[in-house]
């Protein structure tokens, strides 16, 4: 399966494109059952639509709704994987009951955690401020993977350790020895140095003898008139932290310059928390439901595959910026999959990785090879050959060179194919010149070698990209030469303009890296000081297809702008 990916679409029916089992994580945080519009965040026509197929109906119709993408959510979660399901308390009783136990049964129902979102805000005086969330927990299978997790000591935590020996280990706290679950070889009667004797409890200990008694020897062993517990230390769980509970108070909703602009983002220590507790490194982390991109955008930090999908062309775009700000030299590429692709992105990109794109979406494998692939760079599901030109007016001699080339990649499945009537082999490219169309011709009747030209718009749309202007204005300036500068972006594209983003340090070497992601006006009004300033703004239409206007300003006494 083809991993870090963003796509554009219909979740339900891209996940009925993947293949069973073979996702190791999936958080999905699907729009609330709440009747109220503020549930359309970003506005743009595949949210709208998806919107209007929710709301059709009332809770039983978005219970249905949500059903079948969870379906083939837990066909595709692999045995070992986990689900973190994100509701409120609209509709978190009818999800727990009538989906997620239902799909992945009751037995693997492994928790409710709780996380409070926010403070209590404005008092309210007929009821309790709704001020947290569910997420539900639960697994493909009993056996999963797990990674124990520890939130920091607060004031009142600390205020428990009140037991002192004066031994210099400082203060600390006890905890019961006690196995839960029930180990036979574990109940005995433990005796002190002292002769002191202590029965089991009814489970057993937790240790077995010998450890018991290292812990005795170590005076890490509390005694009661009872019972056995044993000592921890202070100093010890402020480096360790404590265990974590399924209330999470300690996560602050987004705030301040964390904010992207999406009303409903999921802070992102939220999501390292159940990324780094559910998955491994390298595993593969789903977000069906990508909205802001928080969980693609952490995943990629915590070196996971990942896969984001949204009907919203904003959703993706925003989740690319997002990655694009992160990226460096160690993060791993991926891949943007949209309705629509501008030609000067595609003509234009790396060739091997263009090849390996497009045989792609064309249905073949490809050949994954540089160099010494003698003009086949991959082949259909039938194993007839494929070869990739990215370039327009393709001549005759890649015709002739490819018959060719077909014949030796195969010879038995090229007599085959010429025998039955059947191409021999594709080419594709983004045009083809008068003469290669001939040539193809000539080849059929004459020889009866059938090769398909394949045009690059016949596999994909090709849209054209979108244009931008900026108009700068100075609005004031201080006595220490910084000016205060409004810039207004004009985008202009058939598809019409879906929002900017600025960066307003930007470095060809680094890349755009924004400072505003989402601005859906065109208008910034900063303060510069004296010296060169490059400024980029990129403009994204509602096909998702962008392009960037870069800014180089020189500001010392006046303000020029160079080329």
């Amino acid at each position: 399966m083809a991993i870090n990916r963003l796509i554009l679409g219909d979740n339900l029916e891209i996940l009925k494109g993947f293949e069973p089992e073979t996702v190791d994580l999936i958080y999905l945080d699907p729009p609330f059952f709440s009747n109220r519009n503020y549930e359309i965040i970003w506005g743009d026509t595949g949210e709208i639509r998806s919107f209007q197929d929710r709301w059709a109906g009332g809770i039983s119709h978005y219970i249905d709704w949500l059903k079948e993408r969870v379906v083939e959510m837990h066909r595709i979660l692999k045995p070992t994987g986990s689900i973190f399901l994100h509701c409120d308390w609209h509709a978190n009783a009818y999800i727990r009951v009538h989906i997620l136990d239902r799909l992945f049964g009751e037995n693997n129902f492994r928790n409710e955690i709780i996380w409070k979102r926010t403070s209590a805000g404005k008092p309210i005086y007929n009821n309790l401020p709704k001020n947290a969330d569910t997420i539900f927990w639960y697994t493909k299978r009993d056996k999963y993977f797990f990674q124990r997790q520890t939130s920091e000591l607060n004031e009142e935590d600390k205020k428990t350790f009140n037991l002192d020996d004066n031994d210099g280990r400082g203060k600390y706290n006890t905890q019961p020895i006690i196995n839960p679950d029930v180990r036979p070889n574990l109940q005995y009667t433990y005796k002190t140095k002292n002769e002191k004797k202590y029965s089991s409890p009814k489970n057993g200990w937790r240790f077995n003898e010998q450890r018991m008694r290292e812990l005795e020897e170590d005076n890490r062993l509390y005694f009661t008139d009872k019972s056995i517990r044993e000592k921890y230390y202070l100093s010890e769980r402020e480096i360790k932290g404590k265990q974590l509970s399924n209330i999470w108070d300690d996560i602050q909703n987004v705030q301040g310059s964390s904010k992207i602009g999406y009303p409903t983002q999921k802070p992102e220590a939220l999501l390292e928390r159940i990324i780094s507790m559910a998955s491994n490194e390298r595993d593969i982390v789903l977000d069906p439901f990508m909205g802001g991109g928080t969980t693609i955008a952490v995943s990629d930090r915590l070196n996971r595959q990942w896969i984001g999908i949204d009907q919203s062309v904003q959703a993706v775009k925003v989740t690319e910026i997002r990655l694009q700000k992160q990226t460096d030299l160690f993060t791993s590429p991926y891949t943007v999959q949209l309705y629509k692709y501008d030609y000067d992105t595609l003509r234009y990109k790396d060739a091997f990785e263009f090849e390996s794109w497009i045989i792609t979406q064309f249905g073949g494998t490809p050949q994954n090879k540089k160099g010494g692939d003698k003009g086949i760079d991959g082949k259909y599901s039938d194993g007839t050959p494929i070869q990739v030109k990215r370039s327009d007016n393709i001549g005759v001699n890649v015709i002739k060179n490819f018959s060719v080339s077909a014949k030796q990649y195969d010879k038995s499945l090229f007599e085959k194919n010429v025998s039955v009537n059947k191409q021999v082999g594709y080419i594709i490219a983004f045009s083809f010149g008068k003469g290669a169309i001939e040539e193809v011709s000539r080849l059929k009747n004459e020889e009866n070698i059938f090769i398909k030209l394949v045009r690059v718009d016949e596999i994909i749309p090709i849209a054209v990209k979108p244009v931008v202007g900026v108009h700068i204005t100075e609005m004031e300036k201080d006595n220490n030469g910084n000016r205060k500068i409004e810039f207004i972006a004009k985008g202009d594209s058939p598809a019409g303009i879906e929002f900017y983003s600025w960066d307003f340090n930007y470095d060809k070497e680094k890349g755009f890296k924004a400072s505003i992601i989402i601005d859906k006006e065109g208008k910034q009004i900063i303060m510069l000081k004296a010296g060169t300033h490059n400024i980029a703004v990129k403009v994204v239409d509602n096909d998702g297809l962008e392009n960037m206007e870069i800014i180089k300003l020189k500001i010392n006494g006046e303000i020029k702008r160079e080329k």
